[in-house]
């Protein structure tokens, strides 16, 4: 796509929930450019709608309004199966719980998005043990999430989400588990991956000492960008 093509814009975005007979409004109408490489922080309080932004940017679930467009794709009319490929080919998703697949090591959970998206075997266990490897985790490939403390885990999600090498990275409170020291070194390891990898970020979080560590800090206030 071109580099001086937003990764994904926003406009408009509104969304509202129906709560004990009354309208919530939870976005307003949210305007956001990100560009290519940019990493972007979402600073906001809990409850403030950062999580409901990302559901919508990552095209989780319907129910809003305005536009959304993903590496200049307008997304928020397509079909289910579309929406299905356009995040796969585009887009690469970190949560506060790390979500791993505890049957499966850290190696399998890192190569189970690749095969999914048709990728043989070999390569995606070749990507996998880069990623991991990069994440400081060279020696726990074959560790099961149970066998991984809190901070490799989300390392593990971490190269998970990186994989398929996403044009962006949504990232709700990446490091919100976490304990103080542990985050530090876990975005730290987080950010380098994502500029290395040269895909844009957002990440949603309520940490302002994070958050200064990104490209551009946005807040949300009141369902708007300010």
């Amino acid at each position: 796509m071109n580099s001086l093509q937003p990764i994904v814009s926003l406009k408009g975005l509104k969304r509202s929930f129906e709560q004990g007979g009354q309208r919530i409004d939870v976005l307003r109408g949210v305007n956001l450019d990100i560009m290519p490489g940019e990493i972007v922080a979402l600073l906001g309080p809990s409850g403030s709608g950062k999580s409901t932004m990302l559901q919508a940017i990552g095209l989780l679930e319907g129910g809003f309004e305005g536009s959304i467009a993903i590496a200049g794709q307008q997304a928020e009319h397509l079909a289910g199966d579309e929406r299905t490929q356009l995040r796969r080919e585009h887009l690469g998703f970190v949560y506060q719980f790390h979500h791993l697949l505890p049957d499966f090591d850290a190696r399998e959970n890192v190569v189970m998005p690749q095969m999914i998206r048709g990728v043989a075997r070999e390569a995606a266990e070749a990507r996998a043990d880069a990623l991991l490897t990069g994440l400081g985790l060279g020696e726990r490939l074959t560790h099961r999430p149970s066998q991984l403390s809190g901070g490799e885990q989300q390392r593990v999600a971490v190269a998970r989400a990186l994989a398929n090498r996403p044009t962006l990275v949504l990232a709700d409170e990446p490091t919100g588990n976490l304990d103080e020291a542990t985050s530090d070194v876990v975005l730290g390891q987080f950010l380098a991956l994502v500029r290395g990898e040269g895909s844009a970020g957002l990440v949603a979080t309520h940490n302002e000492r994070l958050a200064a560590r990104m490209d551009r800090v946005v807040r949300l206030k009141d369902g708007v960008l300010v």
